[in-house]
């Protein structure tokens, strides 16, 4: 055995630079990957990080000594690859991302043909294996690296999503928290009647107001201020790579993605009755019963970016969502983007007479939520085992997809093992008894704390 790779996660390759990424560790995997996929021809796309641009070199040697052609899209977020992978029918994708990681870290996310993601089960543990041996193929032949602009192409798709005769003239907040989305937004904004009141706007790789993670409640603060001192129709959020984004409605409140959900799952089964619609099992009630009143089909998938995908390619979903506030569309290839969600959302509100607030009010009374609550423990297998033992004679459904969830008659809870750090993580809904989820969320919690 040659080289240990730490940087591998369940999903994607991330760690920190130089230690556990640099870029000969990227020249192995870009070579290992083009072994494994037997491929003749890799999309190659970077985010903003310092370190990017030397990896992505790092990359496309790889690539380009296992005999493969390169397509270098450059500068773009993770879904940029998606899109060139699926559209120019290349046989794979590599973008240079390390997401919302701090600034001394970067990474790489890895798709097959098609824009199918490449994770733990799906080869990412081979090409892994390839990489730490260092069984580099050097081709007889060498590929050549040709640069590709497919912004033409990629905002066209992202406009298909929307009819913008019906955009009305609005203020909207974007805070691309010094990632990379705000290229998109230029790119977009002269093709839509809307005002972009700019926040944290520019690329930086210094991330001078904190990692690109909408997730963090005091990221937060900047986006919603904005929206109440400027009055404005609705806020946006991205991570670095903007594969996620995060909304806040017109009072700058901060929305739970498992709401959007809903709303994204009606838009889309107003003129598709009977499609399907995936989503998480970390809270369903309310996409459930948002789905079923559209007249769509609701399925359940694991948590994860690529079971959502394949569940989205084996049941031909016209949409998929997760609370994290990723979001998945079948005319994306089956994807998430960060940009088609809030663009259908600004379709929405222009033809509705009423705010994002308004709207979401009905799904937040109906079904109020707990938000996703993360704890150390030192065994989360043991914990989430002895508290399906404490609730499995009371409950009503218990389901194994995603750690576990438990269903009571006015309650549920799902309790998972985080996939990418030592956390469990915790979610508790209720139909419409906010006291009864705030109690059940805290002795949820009691019991975390008292048996860890």
């Amino acid at each position: 055995m040659g080289l240990k790779i730490s940087s591998f996660k369940a999903y994607d390759i991330r760690g920190r630079i130089p230690d556990e990424l640099n870029e000969d560790i990227a020249y192995r995997i870009a070579n290992a990957m083009a072994q494994f996929l037997d491929a003749k021809k890799i999309v190659l796309g970077r985010d903003i990080r310092t370190t990017s641009e030397a990896l992505s070199e790092a990359v496309a040697e790889g690539l380009m000594d296992a005999g493969v052609d390169v397509i270098d899209i450059g500068l773009c977020g993770t879904e940029g690859v998606y899109f060139a992978t699926g559209n120019l029918h290349a046989c794979g994708g590599i973008m240079v991302t390390a997401s919302h990681n701090p600034a001394d870290y970067n990474g790489l996310k890895l798709v097959r043909g098609q824009a199918k993601p490449i994770g733990a089960e799906t080869g990412l543990k081979d090409i892994r294996l390839l990489a730490e041996q260092d069984h580099r193929y050097l081709s007889p032949s060498k590929g050549i690296i040709n640069a590709k602009d497919i912004s033409t192409a990629y905002i066209d798709c992202l406009l298909s999503f929307i009819d913008c005769d019906l955009l009305k003239p609005m203020k909207i907040v974007v805070n691309p928290g010094n990632g990379g989305a705000g290229m998109v937004i230029e790119q977009l904004s002269e093709y839509l009647p809307i005002d972009f009141i700019k926040v944290h706007f520019e690329a930086d790789s210094s991330f001078p107001n904190g990692v690109p993670n909408p997730m963090i409640e005091e990221n937060r603060i900047s986006t919603s201020n904005a929206v109440i001192e400027h009055k404005a129709d609705l806020g946006i959020a991205w991570d670095g790579d903007f594969d996620r984004c995060f909304f806040f409605d017109e009072k700058g409140e901060f929305v739970e993605g498992y709401y959007i959900v809903s709303l994204l799952a009606q838009y889309f089964l107003k003129n598709n009755k009977d499609h399907k619609i995936i989503y998480d099992p970390r809270l369903t009630w309310n996409t459930i019963d948002a789905v079923n009143k559209a007249g769509g089909v609701a399925i359940q998938s694991q948590s994860g970016h690529s079971f959502i995908k394949q569940s989205m390619r084996e049941n031909d979903a016209i949409y998929g969502g997760e609370m994290s506030a990723h979001h998945y569309f079948r005319n994306f290839f089956y994807c998430d983007s960060g940009m088609v969600p809030w663009l259908v959302v600004a379709e929405i509100l222009s033809t509705a007479n009423e705010g994002l607030s308004g709207m979401l009010d009905r799904y937040r009374a109906d079904f109020p939520v707990s938000g996703e609550i993360n704890r150390e423990v030192n065994d989360t297998i043991a914990m989430i085992d002895k508290i399906r033992s404490i609730y499995k004679d009371s409950a009503l459904v218990v389901d194994y997809m995603d750690g576990v969830s438990m269903e009571f008659e006015d309650w549920r809870f799902n309790v998972r093992a985080s996939n990418t750090e030592p956390l469990l993580r915790l979610n508790v809904e209720s139909r419409g008894d906010r006291p009864l989820m705030r109690s059940k969320t805290a002795e949820l919690l009691r019991i975390i704390d008292e048996c860890d």
